[in-house]
Order: C-alpha cells, then structure tokens, then sequence
C-alpha cells in the first residue's frame, strides 16, 4: 500500500513527527552508564500516554521477527543495529545505542532513529554515527517530487561506501503514514532513475544504516535484534520525511 496525502493531512502528520522527535531527544538526555534498557522502555511508554498517542511496536509481528515485539522502543546495542528488543541491560560508559522510535498521533505515523554514545565516545564511533547521518542527509535531498526511489537509495549508498562501509539492501527506508510500514521500499544502495516515482504527499522514513567490516546480519537469541555477524559496532539514523511541491520536509526534527 501507498498513500498520498494531501496538504491538510501533513499538516494534521507533524505533530506525530514533532512527538517522536522530542521523545528521542528527551530519551538521550536522560540516558546515561547506568541505565537499563527496561527504563528507556518504560520512559518510552510513559511519553505515550501523555501524549494519547499509540504505540506502533507492541503488538508489531512480522514475519522476520518472534513476535509480538512487546515493547514500544527498539534498543540497539554496541554490535545491534535494527529492532534490538530492550532486555535487563544496564548500559556502561563507552557503549553505543541506537533508538529506533515510532508512533501514531492524530492518525498518522512517524518514525525516527538516533545513534550516540553513552558517555565517553571513540573516533572510530563518531566517524559510523556521522556516516549516517551524512547519508541521511544525501537522501533526504534527493527525495524531490519526480525523482524516483533508485535516487534516494543512490545518493545514500554513494555516501556510505565513500566512506568504506558494506552496505546491506535488505531492510532499509520505507513508506509511512496511518500504519509503520508502507510501500515502497528504499535501500540503502541503488542506482539513480529506477523504482517507484516520488509524488507530492508520500511520506517516507529514511533510514540509513551501517556495520563496521561486515555487510552481513545475524539474529540475536530474542528472535528480534539484528546484529553484526563480525560483533563490530553499527550506527543508524532516520527520518521522516513528507514529499511536497516544493520538496522534502522533514517531519521528525524537532522544531
């Protein structure tokens, strides 16, 4: 399924994208060495409620995962780096955690993701996290009206193997809008001037990701987290964007 929106309805979408952006800016600044994973969860699930917004991760069950997920914040820890599953882990200084957060507000879903290090940071763990977010960029400003899914998935993996990392296409940028995960797909590598044309009113979450030395994924015992199969460190970050006549904005940055 695709949807269009129309103008109106973007506008009824940024408060769900004002939401989630200042869910993972309140959630890293309460983080630090000494906090478990359940409490971010909790934290997470407690800004729900307030907010009278929906979960989209509770009750989610794929067929790549052992679902239902059960929580409302995917936890991504040192060599995790998509749907990592919150579990009883206290972080310790040096570790480096991606959030990877959605959720429906007024109707509308938007989904976001944040990479950083709790506490004391190495070079090595800057360099991955700036990587996508340079990639992230890239593809946000490809998502023009009239360009085409291979355009954003080009600009991002030009970034990304520029800068010498393996890239793996098998889960990557998606759809959004009144459910989490919509058509079309967007890999994290393409070749400009293929796939599905971007229309004014596609809603889109970008989501670049990478792993130290590896392109290859394994699964965790929890059936959900996604690791690197060397047990290297990994970084992701993402946006929701809206496309418009006038290009793309972004709904999950907070304003």
């Amino acid at each position: 399924m695709i949807e269009l929106l129309t103008p109106r309805e973007i506008d009824e979408a940024r408060p769900s994208g004002q939401f989630v952006a200042r869910t993972l800016a309140d959630l890293k600044e309460r983080t630090g060495p000494g906090t478990n994973l359940l409490e971010i969860n909790e934290w997470a699930a407690s800004m729900i409620r307030s907010a009278g917004a929906l979960s989209c991760y509770v009750d989610y069950a794929p067929s790549f995962g052992s679902g239902p997920f059960g929580k409302v914040i995917c936890t991504s820890v040192n060599d995790a780096v998509l749907h990592g599953l919150p579990y009883d882990y206290v972080l310790m200084d040096g570790d480096l955690l991606s959030l990877d957060f959605a959720a429906s507000l007024n109707g509308w879903v938007t989904d976001s993701a944040i990479s950083f290090v709790v506490g004391e940071s190495a070079s090595g763990d800057r360099y991955m996290i700036e990587t996508t977010e340079k990639a992230l960029r890239a593809g946000i400003q490809a998502a023009q009206p009239g360009a085409r899914v291979g355009d954003i998935s080009h600009a991002i993996g030009t970034v990304l193997e520029s800068a010498k990392f393996q890239v793996n296409s098998q889960f990557g940028g998606h759809g959004v809008g009144s459910t989490m995960h919509q058509e079309p797909h967007i890999p994290n590598i393409g070749k400009p001037g293929r796939g599905y044309v971007l229309r004014p009113g596609l809603l889109l979450a970008i989501e670049p990701w990478i792993m130290d030395g590896t392109s290859k994924l394994v699964t965790a015992p929890d059936g959900w987290t996604l690791c690197s199969a060397n047990g290297r460190r990994t970084a992701h970050s993402e946006h929701t964007i809206a496309v418009t006549e006038s290009g793309p904005v972004i709904l999950t940055e907070v304003a």
